[in-house]
């Protein structure tokens, strides 16, 4: 689905006072009566914050079933962490509770699944996808709901004062693929015509510049589309023509990229040799399987992700609740990184909610504990996170972004591997990108 230009709400930190709950809750409850609850799921037991039962009540949300993006893994994982740590004698002795949301990647059931969460009183939104936040981040706010570990795909998730981002989302990503691409020829992007898709060129081009390269050729293309011979065919002309060096074509069209590289692989034929990059969710392991693997055209590819490899045991208890909780259940694929930034964003849960000891556990609480500046460590995941506004890339408009680290990945032998061993930090890229939101 195309993207309407709308103008972007600004949320500044000294406008945004935490009100009273009751009134938050008396305002989400009225909007919450014309909203409809179709697609919410709830893995069973008492609704509501932290209860008299000692039940503390989450709501994960993300895409399913849609003809665009869909990241059914994220929720599928929510609830079965929920039923994994619950059989573990739950967080402290509390019971988990998490509630689930379809926003069918449309504003309008973004913005019902996040006037449920007031709703049902929940402390956080925890693990979920969104590219609507302009929809969703408005009720949370209102009501003081932190949104701990968003997929990284909207500015506003590195802007929101009560946003905890765990990684870099597609900002870190792009700048970190752009320096790994400095030696391309001519680098063309093709990217969703959406507000989200907007953002990524300057983000890319943050990169080729640091690496001493001109800015891509930027190529919109629709997000639902069924085929993109057109787009295919104009980036190869725009990369494979006269250029010293290989050219190269970095799809970012997330789970379109699969129909975009067979157009680009009947296109190829006719055009000399162009090397293709792209980012972690836009492409997994099971892609480039259905692809042809080694013969297919992401061989060779660099690919930046947020975290290391599927198979480096840092991601065994991830792997361990996927076993115990959900095996066989085809929704959750453990190196899908939309499932992966669930585990990492419901282990910094898990961690507030120990901090918080025996005491109270709410959405005020939760957000003030990260707002103390609460350090919270991922077994390695991720560099140690901690959350304070005016942080180093607050000039460049992302005062949340803490955490810029990228892995370098590439596809050999059809498999996806470490091209470089550790983290590679996107900061100096990003505080020089030419970014206007």
């Amino acid at each position: 689905m195309t993207g309407r230009r709308r103008t972007r709400s600004t949320f500044l930190p000294g406008l945004l006072t935490r009100r009273s709950r009751g009134a938050a809750l008396c305002a989400g409850t009225a909007l919450a009566c014309v909203s409809l609850l179709a697609g919410c799921g709830v893995v069973p037991g008492t609704t509501g914050g932290a209860g008299d039962d000692g039940t503390i009540t989450v709501m994960t949300w993300a895409p399913q079933d849609t003809k665009a993006t869909n990241k059914p893994g994220m929720p599928a994982f929510a609830r079965a962490y929920a039923r994994w740590i619950n059989a573990e004698g739950g967080i402290n002795g509390r019971k988990l509770n998490v509630l689930t949301c379809n926003d069918h990647n449309d504003s309008v059931a973004a913005a019902k699944c996040a006037r449920r969460a007031v709703k049902e009183n929940v402390v956080a939104v925890v693990g979920s996808y969104s590219q609507y936040a302009d929809s969703f981040f408005p009720s949370l706010e209102g009501a003081g709901i932190p949104y701990i570990g968003g997929y990284g795909i909207t500015n506003a998730e590195f802007t929101s004062p009560l946003s905890y981002p765990v990684n870099g989302g597609q900002p870190a990503l792009l700048a970190g693929l752009g320096s790994a691409l400095a030696d391309c020829g001519p680098v063309a992007l093709i990217r969703p015509d959406t507000i989200a898709g907007d953002q990524l060129p300057p983000l890319l081009d943050s990169g080729l510049k640091a690496g001493g390269h001109r800015a891509s050729t930027d190529q919109r293309a629709a997000e639902d589309a069924t085929a993109y011979d057109g787009q295919a065919d104009r980036a190869l002309r725009t990369t494979a023509a006269g250029a010293a060096d290989d050219g190269c074509v970095v799809p970012a069209l997330g789970d379109r990229n699969g129909t975009f590289m067979d157009s680009f692989r009947r296109a190829r034929e006719d055009y000399p040799e162009v090397r293709t990059a792209t980012v972690l969710g836009s492409v997994d392991q099971t892609v480039i399987d259905a692809t042809g693997g080694a013969s297919g055209p992401y061989e060779g590819s660099y690919i930046t992700g947020w975290y290391p490899v599927a198979g480096d045991p840092r991601w065994d208890g991830m792997k361990r609740v996927i076993r115990e909780e959900a095996f066989g259940d085809n929704r959750i694929d453990p190196a899908d990184a939309g499932v992966q930034t669930t585990w990492i964003a419901y282990t910094v849960f898990r961690q507030i909610v120990e901090a918080l000891g025996d005491g109270e556990v709410s959405a005020d609480t939760v957000a003030e504990a990260l707002d103390d500046g609460l350090e919270i460590e991922t077994g390695g995941l991720t560099p140690t996170l901690r959350w304070r506004f005016q942080a180093k890339l607050a000039g460049v408009g992302f005062p949340r972004l803490v955490n810029a680290d990228v892995t370098l990945q590439v596809v050999r032998d059809g498999r996806l591997v470490a091209a470089r061993k550790g983290f590679l930090d996107t900061t100096r890229t990003l505080e020089n990108a030419d970014v206007n939101y």
